[in-house]
């Protein structure tokens, strides 16, 4: 079982160097401790997932120029998060707005290389399976 993920929580990405905030539009009128609940939909780069400020990944151009241009020093980037794909796993059981819960557990994949993971759900007490 894992806790359910609600507007506000917080993110980190392995490629990232700062926090991110989640942002769950209230679109689904489900909420978890009157707050907005996640599902694996909200995986939208600037709509629900923020920057984490800068990109270690030289798969992001904008880092692979700035380490290029110090002649090989890695220089991180500015973040601009491409995550394509919805959350994983999701909630086996518990569906948002028609589609399975996210819970602290699930990651998302950045293109440029990162894992997106919850490290603060936003909720405390609700629980999913």
């Amino acid at each position: 079982m894992g806790i359910v993920v609600t507007n506000g929580a917080m993110l980190m990405c392995t490629m990232g160097i700062a926090p991110a905030t989640l942002t769950v539009l209230p679109a689904n009128r489900v909420t978890a401790e009157g707050v907005p609940m996640a599902n694996i939909m909200d995986s939208k780069p600037f709509v629900n997932i923020g920057t984490f400020t800068s990109c270690l990944s030289l798969a992001n151009p904008i880092t692979a120029a700035q380490t290029s241009a110090a002649l090989g020093t890695l220089t991180p980037g500015m973040c601009t998060p491409m995550t394509a794909a919805p959350w994983t796993p999701g909630s086996a059981t518990v569906q948002v707005g028609g589609m399975p819960a996210l819970s602290n557990s699930c990651t998302c994949m950045c293109s440029y290389g990162g894992t997106v993971s919850i490290t603060n759900p936003g909720a405390t007490k609700e629980m999913v399976a």
